[in-house]
């Protein structure tokens, strides 16, 4: 039975060579055999697809003839399943043919083990995070607060550098001022070499002559930070606000981690907030419903007049435009919904019962 190529990479028959390149990328890692969550049988698919639609040649007799041309010879060559694997495990097989030019599969199966084998990651110090109280007014309209707290800053006597003032520093013997030490390690797909950060010089490339007395050659020390953040108008209970490399230093040639700010916004009686809109209610007399009236209501903007139309329902909502919630992400407010409740009275007056009955005739 024919197989569908395109189906199995989850591509269009239309798709360029780099979207087909892409699409196998994602799926061999996803189905490799070797990880916890691999399909051995799902990955040999894919992998045969991309020899195929991989190679402009064969790609073009499949398309002509389909699948079932290569069982009669008709396309020829190609690496087989034990020569795919060997060559992922970095036991050689090689590529040539395969159509697996220009893929780098230790791009595609570095990371099962931990990254790439060719990979920098850059050391981070770790970042932190802290919460502002707002008040309900002050995360409508916004507000800036001073966050104060003591975390890892760069050392105040030697800058971060880690060396004593004046004494300078030196290459690393470790890394010889590369940053990096190669390591090979042996997994389950063989021996595999791995670039991490120098641990001595932690990716600096250069190690103090003699360190600084003030932090013992660390580059950090525990001291107080203060920074005036902007809360933007329109912020939500429990967002948060991201300032970058205000979090932990982490030493020598370390970047410091960010500092999150998580917004706890108050609430307040008479208001409720859903995303942009503000909801409130007002409670009017049955005589008010039934005549219509003038009357005054809270909004974020102070007291404005609110007219009830003649014959006003109970629960009945109306909108006033653009007193709501400021967007965040483009111009403009939301609205606020008022709800009419009527205020029906549990016991009345012998006169006002006559007036009622009176009218409960006339109608």
């Amino acid at each position: 039975m024919s197989k569908d190529y395109y189906k199995i990479l989850g591509v269009d028959k239309s798709a360029s060579k780099d979207e087909i390149k892409k699409s196998f990328r994602k799926l061999a890692h996803e189905h490799h055999p070797d990880k916890k969550t691999g399909n051995e049988e799902k990955f040999k698919e894919i992998n045969e697809a991309f020899q195929i639609l991989g190679d402009d040649t064969k790609r073009a007799q499949y398309d002509q003839y389909g699948s079932d041309f290569e069982q009669q010879g008709g396309f020829g060559g190609g690496m087989n399943w034990n020569d795919f694997m060997n060559s992922t495990r970095g036991q050689g097989g090689g590529f040539g043919g395969a159509g697996f030019d220009g893929i780098d599969l230790g791009d595609i199966f570095g990371d099962i083990f931990g990254g790439g084998r060719s990979s920098r990651r850059e050391a981070k110090g770790q970042d932190i995070q802290v919460t502002v109280e707002l008040t309900f007014r002050e995360a409508i309209f916004g507000v800036e607060k001073e966050v104060r707290l003591t975390k890892n800053n760069p050392c105040k006597t030697c800058e971060g550098s880690g060396a004593e003032p004046g004494a300078g520093t030196e290459t690393c013997g470790d890394c010889r001022g590369q940053g990096q030490v190669k390591r090979v390690q042996q997994t389950i797909l063989g021996a595999m070499q791995t670039v991490a950060t120098c641990p001595k010089c932690q990716g600096a490339g250069k190690i103090p002559k003699q360190a600084c007395k003030s932090c013992n050659g660390r580059g950090v020390e525990r001291s107080e930070s203060k920074y005036n953040v902007k809360i933007p108008a329109g912020i939500s209970d429990g967002e948060m606000i991201r300032l970058s490399g205000k979090g932990e230093a982490g030493g020598i040639g370390v970047h410091p981690g960010d500092l999150y700010i998580r917004v706890h916004a108050k609430k307040e009686n008479g208001f409720e907030r859903q995303d942009f809109d503000i909801f409130t209610e007002i409670t009017i007399s049955y005589p008010q419903a039934v005549l219509g009236d003038k009357v005054e209501i809270d909004t974020l903007e102070g007291k404005k007049k609110l007219v009830i139309p003649e014959g006003t329902t109970s629960g009945q909502k109306f909108k006033l435009k653009a007193l709501g919630v400021p967007r965040l992400q483009r111009s403009g407010r939301g609205d606020q919904y008022v709800t009419v409740i009527i205020d029906v009275p549990k016991k009345v007056d012998r006169k006002t019962k006559k007036l009622l009955e009176d009218l409960r005739e006339m109608l």
